[in-house]
């Protein structure tokens, strides 16, 4: 018997969609408004994932307007493989709506997409037994309707199918076929607290669907379990026939009512039947493993020194990729960024970064500015809700931006020649040894109970870490922020042009 750790996916990748091709499987996750968008992932044992590229990797195929808002455009995803094809379905908000995608090698290349003539969000795809296609939405409740994949046209009109248990939000629909039954899987509740999935089936399609009697089948709704926000889930069949379960779920930290900044991640959980019915959990973070073959990958690198002509697929940016201000060609073994915009506040600034993937980590980079230049090192959750240290005028600074307020919290001058940045993020926050109870006297910028800290600073010639600022995390939280992503790491440049070496991001 072998175990793992939960989540399987760490870190801002929300509405798994899972399905398999032999012995592999494939999982894609929402991306929002960062470019390329879905991201695609592989693995041998259900466990162990390895991010292989992007479904929607090119301007054809996404083009989000600078004016998306933040956590707009691309939602929840379907991924399936059917008739030796893969399958991605998912809906652009802000943008293109519902499109599908296919490739017959997941690492791609993807088709252009086909807009889908059904309006919701959350589009499913299954196939019944004559080959016909049925996308499934979220739309005032869930609706189904017979589909041309190939064309996106409706084959008649929307139908509504089954709406859950009562509670708001019905979303995230799966349809299965599963020996003489068709099974509809949702979520309900909403993506925050309350959220919760259940389960009907129906002989026929489109229904009636009969609930399961003990609906929801998997919350954890108001209980003290370390994985809430529990939901939106996909199911799969292993190679050895046992049933599993990829669904989404969050790590709160701190005093209430608890905070998450890595956003909503990947769990996996096992799914048994009875009755007839597949009942999924339960949600360990330390949990016996698919008896399949286990297969690890190696490890991700935690540093990249940007000799490679392409960017790795770690990489994103908010809404649209600028390959004259984002140039891996211009100085060797370098990442060039060229300003659009004078701050991280406003859509169409030059950002790229790769999501937080552990509660404890640090972020260090090797920058040089140009002349009358600026940029750094930021944590970004959106537009309003990133801190960031910089260097620039011969100075090196910590900014903080919360909702309508942007500070510059410290500054010193800058060391000569190329700085080393430095952000780190800790779950423990350090207290005076005389300091206890919640109202005690803490840190600038802290207070008890937060989810973690971020310390922002420098590193000396000598190898020391000159913190400028210390920061309470929950500000880059979506309980603080609002919204549906998690928090990315990354470079910027604000002004004119700045210069990176190289960028590591490891586990603390």
């Amino acid at each position: 018997m072998t175990f793992f750790d939960n989540p399987v996916i760490p870190g801002f990748s929300p509405d798994p969609s899972i399905c398999r091709a032999g012995d592999d499987y494939y999982l894609a996750t929402s991306s929002f408004e960062y470019v390329p968008g879905v991201p695609l992932w592989h693995s041998r044992d259900l466990v162990h994932w390895r991010l292989i590229g992007h479904v929607l990797d090119r301007r054809a195929q996404l083009d989000l307007p600078e004016s998306t808002g933040a956590s707009g455009g691309v939602y929840a995803p379907t991924l399936r493989y059917h008739d030796g094809r893969f399958w991605m379905i998912t809906t652009v908000v802000g943008g293109a709506g519902t499109v599908l995608v296919t490739a017959t090698d997941p690492a791609g290349p993807w088709s252009d997409p086909v807009t889908v003539d059904v309006p919701g969000i959350d589009p499913d795809l299954a196939w019944d037994e004559d080959g016909t296609c049925w996308c499934v939405v979220s739309h005032g409740g869930i609706q189904g309707v017979r589909v041309d994949p190939a064309t996106g046209e409706r084959l008649g009109e929307p139908v509504a199918l089954w709406s859950g248990s009562g509670l708001q939000y019905p979303e995230g629909p799966h349809l299965y076929h599963v020996g003489d039954w068709w099974y509809l899987l949702l979520s309900e509740g909403g993506t925050e607290r309350g959220h919760a999935m259940s389960v009907a089936r129906a002989r026929t399609l489109p229904g009636p669907f009969e609930p399961h009697p003990a609906n929801p089948v998997l919350s954890h709704r108001s209980t003290d379990h370390p994985v809430q926000n529990t939901g939106h889930g996909d199911l799969v069949q292993a190679g050895d026939g046992t049933w599993w379960m990829v669904l989404l779920g969050t790590r709160p930290r701190g005093d209430t009512p608890k905070f998450h900044g890595m956003g909503r991640e990947t769990f996996l959980v096992p799914v048994r039947w009875e009755d007839g019915w597949p009942l999924p959990g339960p949600l360990e973070t330390r949990a016996t493993a698919p008896a399949l073959e286990p297969h690890p990958w190696p490890p991700e690198p935690t540093r990249d020194d940007f000799d490679s002509p392409e960017a790795a697929p770690c990489w994103v940016t908010p809404r649209r990729l600028d390959p004259a201000a984002v140039r891996l060609d211009e100085r060797p073994g370098h990442l060039v960024l060229h300003a659009r915009a004078d701050s991280l506040d406003t859509p169409g600034a030059v950002f790229v970064g790769r999501r937080q993937r552990d509660p404890d980590c640090s972020a260090r980079t090797l920058v040089t500015v140009g002349e009358g230049g600026r940029g750094g090192l930021a944590v970004r959750l959106d537009e309003a809700h990133h801190y960031q240290v910089e260097a620039g005028d011969g100075m090196v600074r910590a900014v903080a931006r919360i909702g309508p307020l942007c500070h510059t919290v410290a500054e010193h001058p800058a060391p000569e020649g190329p700085l080393r940045l430095r952000i780190d993020v800790t779950t423990t926050v350090t207290l005076p040894p005389t300091v206890t109870g919640k109202d005690a006297t803490v840190p600038p910028g802290l207070r008890v109970g937060a989810p973690d800290a971020l310390r922002l600073g420098y590193e000396t010639a000598e190898g020391g870490f000159e913190v400028l600022a210390e920061l309470d995390g929950r500000y880059l939280t979506t309980e603080v922020a609002g919204g549906f992503t998690g928090r990315v790491i990354g470079m910027y440049a604000t002004r004119g042009s700045a210069a990176f070496d190289w960028f590591e991001l490891r586990p603390a």
